[in-house]
Formats: C-alpha cells, structure tokens, sequence
C-alpha cells in the first residue's frame, strides 16, 4: 500500500500554532497566571472560572480581567520569560511527534506560528524540530495573521493552499485575516464548543484525527 502524494495533500503549507496545540502549556499558564495577576494588577482568576473563561475570546478575556491594551505587550513580555525559564516544564501532546511525522511524509510543508520564542518552541518539540520547515516565532497576542502570510510566502504556497491549525479563537480570527483555513483542535486553551463557533474547516478531537484526515491512514507493512 503506498501512501498520499503531495497531490493527494488538500494542504500544501499546515501552519500550527505551538502553546495548546502541539504542547501542553495550559496547566503551566493557569499556575502562573494569578502571579502575573498581582505583578501587573488585574484580577485574579478563581478555579472555577476556568471553564467559563475557556468559552470567551481573547479579547472578552482580556476585558473580563480588566486588563488594558497598554499593558498586553508587557504581560506578554513577561510570559514569555517564564516560559524560557521554566521551558523544561513543557510537553508536547500525546500523539504530536507521531503526527507531525506522518504529515512530513505525506508531503506536507510543516511551520510553527507562535507568540512563545523560537528556541522554546524547538526545544520542546525536540527531535520533530527538523520537520518543521518554517519558523514565524514571537507574535503579538494578535498578530499571527502577519507570521501565517509570511510562512506562506517563505514557502512559496498561495494562502488559499494553507491550513493553520491552533486551539484559540484569535487563531481562526488571524487565519481570516491572512486569508487560509483554518482547522481547530479541542484539548488546547479555548473549548470544543466555543472553536465550533468559528466555524473551522475541521474540528479535531486528537493528533491522530489530524494525521488522518490530513494525510490518510497510515501504511501498514506486509
């Protein structure tokens, strides 16, 4: 049995985002977040918020906390420097390695578009760093539609013949706005119900469905 051809790929170029999607960082956030809270005085968040908060956007997070847009970049910053240090703590998704494998071989062009660093992103993804053909690390909170155009233009592939894959809403709004589809998967930041609103090109419950779907069953050997 031989597996899909690059022409059989609906997707040329397959755009993920990294934190909730490829790695497993929402625990590390929520243990963190309360902490960012009282450094930069906006409100804490109750355990059992949690739920309702994974239904809200961005934005309405954002507003729910009381957190002005001056002081999005500064948080951000800060994030970011936790996650640098604390970069051990982080694990990809069960199944993720498998997966990104299998859409290599498929003949997808794999990239990683991302607010976390670069050097956070492949030491996390360790060995499956070398599929990954196009870095677009560093974005603003919502400036990922900036990075997917230009992952599309270092890979030579029109926009309409990209898929970006991420678990948040500000991922579908920035696939939108790049413009390319946009695929959501369910165990990141946002929840299953709330990404279904978005309206994506495919809601994946699992790395595996992502393979899948994306690249065919996997061959077996006779």
């Amino acid at each position: 049995m031989t597996g899909p051809t690059p022409e059989t790929v609906p997707y040329r170029l397959v755009a993920f985002d990294f934190d909730g999607t490829l790695a497993d960082t929402f625990p590390w956030f929520c243990a963190n977040l309360n902490d960012v809270a009282a450094r930069y005085r906006f409100r804490a968040v109750r355990p059992e918020e949690t739920g309702r908060l994974r239904g809200l956007s961005a934005r309405a997070i954002l507003k729910d906390l009381g957190i002005p847009a001056w002081k999005v970049p500064l948080i951000a910053r800060h994030m970011r420097g936790l996650a640098t240090r604390e970069a051990g703590q982080v694990r990809l998704f069960s199944g993720v390695p498998e997966m990104l494998a299998r859409l290599d071989a498929a003949g997808c062009v794999l990239a990683v578009v991302s607010s976390n660093s670069e050097a956070n992103v492949r030491r996390a993804l360790g060995p499956s760093a070398g599929l990954i053909r196009h870095y677009a690390c560093g974005a603003s909170l919502f400036g990922k539609a900036r990075h997917l155009r230009a992952v599309a233009r270092a890979a030579g592939v029109e926009p309409g013949a990209m898929l970006a894959v991420g678990d948040e809403i500000r991922d579908a709004e920035a696939a939108a706005q790049a413009p390319c589809a946009f695929a959501a998967v369910a165990w990141g930041y946002n929840s299953a119900e709330a990404l279904a609103g978005a309206r994506p090109a495919h809601l994946f419950d699992a790395p595996e469905a992502v393979a899948r779907i994306l690249a065919g069953p996997p061959e077996r050997a006779y």
